[in-house]
Formats: C-alpha cells, sequence, structure tokens
C-alpha cells in the first residue's frame, strides 16, 4: 500500500542521487521523513550502485528515475510530478538539488561541459521554468585559488585547481543569469565518510598497501609537498544537512545580509582546518604505520614531472593492490577503493575554506567537527562490511 503523501512537506528532486553526497542527503531526507515526495534522478540503476543497505530504502525503485539529466528532452520526464487524485491540480517540485556531474579528474574538457557545465544549466533552466522554490548546485572549494588561509566566497578564482573545478565554476556563473531561479550554491572541501572513494579512499588503500609491505621490511609513507598544505574536509552526513538546510534558507531568502554582491554562494567546511600532516597523524596512528614527507629536492622534481612521478607512484602500487584484493578474495567489487593516484589531486595546492557565512546566515553547525582517527577508523569498518577491504 503506498504511503499516503502529506501535501505540508516539500517535494524534492535530486539530480545524480546515487551519487556519494546524492544518497546520503537522500537518506537523510529519507530517514528524518522531511519530504512529501522524493524523486532521485540518475543514470545509473540503483542495483549496479554499489548501495549500502542503509540507503536501499531512500534510494528504491519506488523513489528513482533513470534518465540523462543533460539533455533537455529528458526535462518533462525528469521534472513532471503526476497529481495527488486524479483530477487534482499539477504539482512541480519545490526543491531541486544539484548533485550530479562528472566526478572522475583528468578528463578533456569537452567531458566537463557537457556532463558537469550543460548538466547544471540544463536543470536549472527547467527549474526556473517551473517556480521551484530553491535550487541547490554543488560546487568545489576547488574553484579558489591555492590559499593557506582560509577563502572567502568573494575570494579570487582564477586559477582553480583542476579542469572539474573550472567547469564547476562556469557552471556557477552561467546559473546565477537564469532568470527567476531561486539558486543557492555550496562550495565544499573534500567530503568524507562511510564508502567514501577519490580523495580518503585512496590514502587509506594506500596505507593498507604499505601496511601489508611492512610484514617484509620497514617503509614509511611518505607525501610529496609538506605537512602544512591544507587539504580541508567536511563529513558526508554534515554535507546532507547543509544541503537540506541550504533550501530551506533560499525558499525565505533573496540575498545575504551585508553581502558585497548579489551572488548567493556559501562555503561549507568542518572545524578542523584539516592538513596534510593531520591526514599522515591519523594515518599512522591507524596503520601502525610510519609516514613522513619527501625532501626538497624530491619536491622540486615532482613540481616540473608530476605526470612522470604519478605514473611511477601507481606503477609501484597497482599490481601489488590488485595481488592484495586477490588474496582477500576480493574479485570484481572492491568498490571504489583504489591507491590509484590522480595527477590532478596531487597537484600542490591549498584548499582552505572559511564556512563562516553559511554558519552566522543560515545556521548550520557541523556534528563532525574535525576528521580523526576514529571517524577514519569508521570508514575503514564501512568498507568492511561493504566487502571492499583486503
Amino acid at each position: 500500500m503506498a504511503t499516503p503523501v502529506d501535501p505540508a512537506k516539500p517535494t524534492v528532486l535530486i539530480i545524480g542521487g546515487l551519487g556519494y553526497i546524492g544518497r546520503f542527503l537522500a537518506n537523510h531526507i529519507h530517514t528524518n521523513s522531511l519530504a512529501s515526495t522524493i524523486r532521485l534522478v540518475d543514470k545509473q540503476l540503483p542495483q549496479l550502485a554499489s548501495l549500502a543497505t542503509e540507503h536501499t530504502a531512500a534510494c528504491s525503485q519506488e523513489n528513482f528515475l533513470q534518465a540523462d539529466a543533460s539533455r533537455p528532452e529528458s526535462q518533462a520526464k525528469i521534472f513532471d510530478l503526476p497529481p495527488l487524485t486524479p483530477d487534482g491540480p499539477a504539482r512541480q517540485f519545490d526543491y531541486v538539488f544539484n548533485c550530479g556531474g562528472e566526478t572522475r579528474f583528468s578528463q578533456e574538457d569537452e567531458v566537463y561541459k557537457l556532463r558537469s557545465y550543460q548538466l547544471s544549466l540544463t536543470v536549472g533552466k527547467e527549474a526556473a521554468k517551473r517556480g521551484a522554490k530553491a535550487f541547490v548546485e554543488l560546487s568545489t572549494g576547488t574553484v579558489y585559488n591555492s590559499s593557506k588561509s582560509p577563502c572567502k566566497e568573494g575570494d579570487k578564482t582564477t586559477k582553480p585547481h583542476t579542469k572539474q573545478a573550472k567547469w564547476k565554476f562556469a557552471a556557477e556563473e552561467e546559473l546565477a543569469k537564469i532568470p527567476g531561479l531561486r539558486l543557492v550554491v555550496l562550495r565544499l572541501p573534500h567530503v568524507y565518510g562511510p564508502y567514501v572513494g577519490r580523495w580518503l579512499g585512496t590514502q587509506l588503500a594506500l596505507a593498507r598497501l604499505y601496511q601489508d609491505r611492512n610484514r617484509d621490511k620497514a617503509e614509511t609513507l611518505k607525501y610529496l609537498w609538506s605537512s602544512d598544505m591544507r587539504t580541508n574536509t567536511l563529513h558526508v552526513e554534515d554535507a546532507a544537512e547543509a544541503i537540506w538546510l541550504a533550501a530551506i534558507w533560499r525558499r525565505k531568502n533573496d540575498s545575504i545580509p551585508k553581502a558585497a554582491n548579489d551572488k548567493i554562494v556559501f562555503n561549507v567546511v568542518d572545524k578542523g582546518n584539516t592538513t596534510q600532516g593531520t591526514m599522515a597523524g591519523i594515518v599512522k596512528q591507524v596503520f601502525k604505520i610510519d609516514t613522513g614527507f619527501q625532501n626538497t629536492l624530491v619536491n622540486t622534481f615532482a613540481r616540473l614531472n608530476l605526470e612522470h612521478v604519478v605514473d611511477d607512484v601507481n606503477d609501484d602500487t597497482l599490481d601489488d593492490w590488485a595481488d592484495l584484493q586477490e588474496e582477500s578474495g576480493i574479485k570484481d567489487n572492491g568498490g571504489p577503493l583504489s591507491p590509484f593516484m590522480e595527477k590532478e589531486l596531487l597537484r600542490d595546492a591549498d584548499l582552505c575554506l572559511d564556512g563562516g557565512r553559511f554558519e552566522s546566515v543560515v545556521g548550520f553547525r557541523p556534528k563532525h567537527e574535525r576528521i580523526t582517527k576514529e571517524e577514519v577508523e569508521a570508514v575503514v569498518e564501512s568498507y568492511k562490511r561493504m566487502k571492499w577491504w583486503p
């Protein structure tokens, strides 16, 4: 029997609903009964998305629609909502969350233009046309120029860290020009938490490999650059909470009080001011291995030959990782875990955000204030539950 719809609660559309942040946002909304209707749109199917048990209800087939949201011809299917009764009025989505876009690094510009930039604009135009009360665009803190001081929302964005960030920023700029779009942009740092791949997952896979190698002889896991390089963080559960709060706030507000310009942009970050040194210390504690940093000579060489250095590191680790997985009986389902290093993620660039505006204006407080040994151990436990961990 279908659950009765509560018309007092908002209707919610999540683009990229099976992505890492999308599924946690869906779960946050579902678990706390925040919406009357929730629809997740994604190109992949829930059955192929390696969903954790706790996410299967929120990401059920009932809530799911398979579509390519970057295509204008898909918009009617994505946005049309059936009336509550056969002769009832047409309904629209109150909140539209864009958690979609190309998540891989080191792709060609054309890939990001189509899968991130074009996606944002196509969905943004449709949301404006249909009078959505809030459109939340997820962006990245890597749009800012590298800085050891916390970047505020008005700071320079002339040198984004990655091509992905370049196109995310281009989307931000164009979305702001769409008439009638109730836009709010959230710029996030490295998002981590249970089941995460990418930034933290790569580090943990590498650490596990070194832990295994240390059985034969002691080997220090050495990071490039320096211990004080900023790699700011946000727990995925806090990200989900922040995204929801941003929609509620935007529904009621047309501008940010005392803001220098009219763009509604917020940084969202935890309290830890995470650095490479923070992470090296946690990895050392969790894996009982020595960690350190490369000397000036190696760093100078790496700056000039980063592609070569990254290729060497990957050559050194990927076969061993495959062997370690095979020994552990992990054949095809290693999830998002791999020690594969991305050149764009290894650049000597600080990611450092000031989240004060979002906290003071919207009232956000992160529950996971900083990344800790316990937080990382919880991530490893999540990998074990999914049978991804060798």
